[in-house]
């Protein structure tokens, strides 16, 4: 018997969905039609359901605008109420409604706050100035209400008041000044010396928040001499000691601008700020410790032999968050001298042992730093490589990094170090960078590690398993240097590198093999040259900030650049937030013949199944993988894999030398390392053809590829000048299109972008779908491939591939 047929019902109030029970809440909330009601119920005299109904109506308002008119009068009626609280609430809740076509109604009330009798009405008033000008400038303006602000300002005997005043003339006259004379001038105004003293005489008076607007507004301020400067510092002195750490660091801004051009009196300063902030680090809460702990770390920068002698402030706590024990191990690097070293190091020693890995990481390349500008490093070296008999993996890996940095500023420790490191197994070590700093070690003292060309071998044997590129580059370096020192033991290992090398998928590891390969075919003595010249040692390693954008970050002393290290436009402007800003944007959506179509095809994709399409985390849940599978694999010797490259690789000419110089007859490289390259065979043109018109709904696309299994999972590469070419986001979409392959949507987050492509057969009779995601830190790209014809899933690929080894290369 079927079932009964359910009817058709709304969902009730009591019964969410399912898509989130705040959120349909919150939707059946909108819904409903109170908002008149809400209207009504403010004609009561409980103050506290009036509080209710203005708080609702303010925050509905803008979502109501066409009923937003009927809060008018009564909020007009109540901004003369006899009760100051009320009209002031009034006030404010009729600033508030953010509707543009009611600021005609805010004139009248807000003058007659700005002359109300209670300070309360006035303070509402001084802010709701602002919130007009938001809403209409001109309105603002015309009613001359920045004039009666000033004017407010100064003869204004509530502290409070005085504060908002300045706040909403800041702000205006600032937004003012591109295109008004005037507000330039009034703007200056307020850095006059009157104002300014007017500002310092009554400080005590304002609120704490109110002090950090006027201290932000002094620190502007230029004094005619140093007699002033004197006075305003000591004016300001018991600022230095409140309980506010906001008021403190605008107090220690003021002093540090006005003391930049007086060098003996700026150091003076920094001394005097000392105690203050850190008495701040070790108070309060490990937030406020890391805002206090920024500062003063870009002023320990700026100055670290002042700080050099309260290096125990610096030491971690157990029960501190990383974050704050991070930064206090970068100002334990920064203060770190000829007088305090041993103590920081022992400190930094007992970090190693911590059983949180980060700490330990970061307490290793404390030590590293600190051995790096030190010029005694006997006993820092001796710790470091007692480091790497502690067996524990992330230790080792990140002491083997140091290692390396310092045999290149000190190769006279190299004998020391390589007698360590050559008891260490290459196979005990899986990170990246620890194992590229290794393979460097074993090139470049391969004189003197004795096993250096059979560990070479053995790295090179497992190439295929490694996939990090910079492992490789280092691989094909060190095997080179090897060679060149010692050929008969390193043969081999060369010529497997050179092969694997000249294969690899990566452009940069086919260059450098080819590069060698080249150079050893023409002239041996000329390789040794270039690949192993006479080194120096490194003085001075590269600062990752330079002085200029520290200076940037010191101007924009207490704010957020200070936490974030780095000048406010980079993080604040959008042309500075990476070159990959496109990550919560829809991309190139022009399948469809109309633009109008593709806008709403964007629409409906982000309303129904936005994660599909810009998600790069999930699992495919699909079945019925192609015979490739899901693992990668190195690319072997053929066309299909070297991506229309192998003819390059194979045609190995001489260098840009002239033409009657030649390569010792003698030295025949292909049969010395058994290479036996054969000449790539002649790539044929792809045999599968593309309708250039193909088109598809954008919700078809998505149930076909709920549907359909995967007939193809691939990695392949791409260019890095196509990962460059990424910086415009319709870059990889058009040139797609131009090979007849058609972009649907886009997204992502650096370093992994998501595109959804859709091709046809020219027939009409089967078409591909295609997930391709770019991870633009190493150039690798992961395909999935869902095709109606199973048997040309591997032709379509060749050609999507082929097509994607073109982006960034024409």
């Amino acid at each position: 018997m079927a079932p009964p047929a359910q009817s058709h019902r709304s969902p009730s109030p009591s019964q969410p969905s399912g898509k989130g029970e705040v959120s349909d809440l919150k939707t059946q909330l909108r819904q409903l039609a109170v908002f008149s009601e809400m209207v009504m119920c403010s004609a009561t005299s409980d103050i506290v359901l009036k509080k209710m109904c203005y708080l609702y109506v303010g925050n509905y308002a803008k979502h109501n605008p066409d009923l937003a008119l009927l809060t008018i009068n009564f909020l007009q009626r109540d901004c003369k109420d006899e009760d100051p609280m009320i009209r002031g609430l009034a006030l404010r809740s009729l600033c508030s409604l953010g509707v543009a076509n009611l600021v005609e109604y805010l004139v009248g009330p807000l003058g007659n706050g700005l002359k109300d009798g209670n300070s309360y009405v006035r303070m509402v008033a001084a802010v709701g100035v602002l919130k007009l000008y938001h809403l209409s400038a001109s309105t603002c303006l015309d009613a001359d209400f920045p004039p009666l602000l000033k004017q407010l300002m100064l003869k204004e005997k509530d502290a409070q008041v005085v504060a908002n005043c300045l706040t909403s003339l800041q702000e205006i006259w600032s937004l003012e000044a591109s295109t008004s004379e005037d507000a330039a001038r009034e703007r200056e105004t307020l850095l006059s010396k009157p104002i300014v003293y007017y500002f310092l005489n009554r400080m005590k008076e304002f609120s704490e928040w109110a002090q950090c607007i006027i201290l932000e507004l002094v620190s502007k301020y230029v004094p005619m001499d140093t007699e002033e400067i004197f006075d305003i510092m000591n004016l300001l002195e018991d600022r230095l000691h409140h309980a506010n750490g906001a008021v403190v660091l605008a107090t220690i801004k003021v002093f540090l601008h006005m003391t930049l051009s007086m060098t003996d009196v700026h150091q003076q300063v920094y001394e005097r700020i000392k105690a203050p902030l850190l008495t701040l680090v070790s108070s309060g809460s490990p937030e406020q410790s890391y805002a206090v702990l920024s500062h003063l770390h870009l002023l320990v920068m700026r100055a670290p032999y002042i700080f050099s002698s309260d290096y125990k402030h610096f030491y971690c706590q157990y029960n501190e968050p990383f974050y704050v024990k991070k930064l206090k191990l970068e100002m334990l690097t920064a203060v770190a001298n000829e007088s305090n070293t041993y103590e920081i190091v022992t400190e930094l020693c007992e970090y190693v042992a911590n059983v949180d890995i980060s700490m330990a990481r970061e307490s290793i390349r404390a030590v590293g730093k600190i051995a790096l500008q030190q010029y005694d490093v006997n006993a820092i070296v001796d710790r470091l490589l007692q480091f790497l008999e502690m067996e524990k993996e992330h230790v080792t890996a990140e002491t083997l990094v140091l290692v390396k940095d310092l045999l290149r500023k000190y190769p006279q420790w190299s004998h020391d170090c390589i007698a360590v490191v050559g008891n260490i197994s290459s196979k005990n070590v899986q990170e990246p960078k620890a194992k590229a700093a290794l393979i460097w070690m074993l090139g470049e003292y391969a004189q003197d590690m004795q096993d250096s060309p059979y560990i070479l071998e053995g790295l090179v044997e497992n190439w295929d398993e490694e996939d990090s590129v910079e492992v490789r580059l280092h691989l094909l370096t060190a095997v080179m240097k090897c060679f060149l020192r010692r050929a008969p033991e390193t043969q081999k290992a060369l010529g497997d590198a050179l092969a694997a090398g000249v294969a690899d998928f990566h452009q940069d590891v086919h260059d450098r093999a080819l590069l060698y390969y080249r150079l050893l075919k023409y002239d041996v003595s000329v390789a040794e040259r270039i690949v192993n010249p006479p080194k120096q040692a490194v003085s001075v390693f590269a600062d990752t900030q330079s002085s200029e954008m520290k200076d940037r970050i010191f101007d924009e002393f207490n704010s957020l650049s200070v936490v974030y290290q780095k000048p406010s436009y980079m993080f604040t402007d959008k042309e500075h937030r990476g070159p990959f800003a496109f990550s919560e944007e829809l991309g190139n959506l022009s399948i469809g013949t109309e633009p109008s179509d593709a806008a709403v095809a964007a629409q409906r994709v982000e309303a129904n199944d936005k994660d599909l399409l810009l998600g790069t985390s999930e699992k495919e849940e699909g079945h019925g993988f192609g015979s490739n599978g899901s693992a990668y694999s190195t690319p072997s010797y053929n066309a299909s894999t070297t991506a229309g490259a192998s003819q390059g690789h194979f045609d190995l000419v001489s260098i840009d030398q002239p033409s009657t110089v030649h390569p010792p007859a003698s030295f025949a490289i292909d049969d010395l390392f058994g290479l036996g390259m054969p000449a790539a065979p002649s790539s044929a043109p792809p045999t599968l053809l593309l309708n250039a018109k193909a088109s598809i709904d954008v919700n078809t696309f998505q149930q076909k590829w709920r549907q359909q299994t995967i007939s193809l999972s691939q990695e392949t590469s791409i260019d890095p000048r196509g990962v460059a070419g990424m910086m415009n986001p319709q870059a990889l979409p058009q040139h797609m299109q131009g090979h007849s392959i058609n972009c649907i949507a886009s997204g992502g987050q650096a370093p992994k972008f998501k595109f959804f492509f859709f091709a046809q057969k020219e027939d009409g009779s089967s078409a591909y779908l295609v997930e391709c995601i770019i991870n633009s830190s190493s150039c690798k790209v992961q395909l999935k491939i869902k095709a109606d014809d199973q048997a040309t899933a591997q032709a379509f690929f060749e050609l999507f591939q082929s097509a994607l080894a073109k982006f960034g290369s024409a």
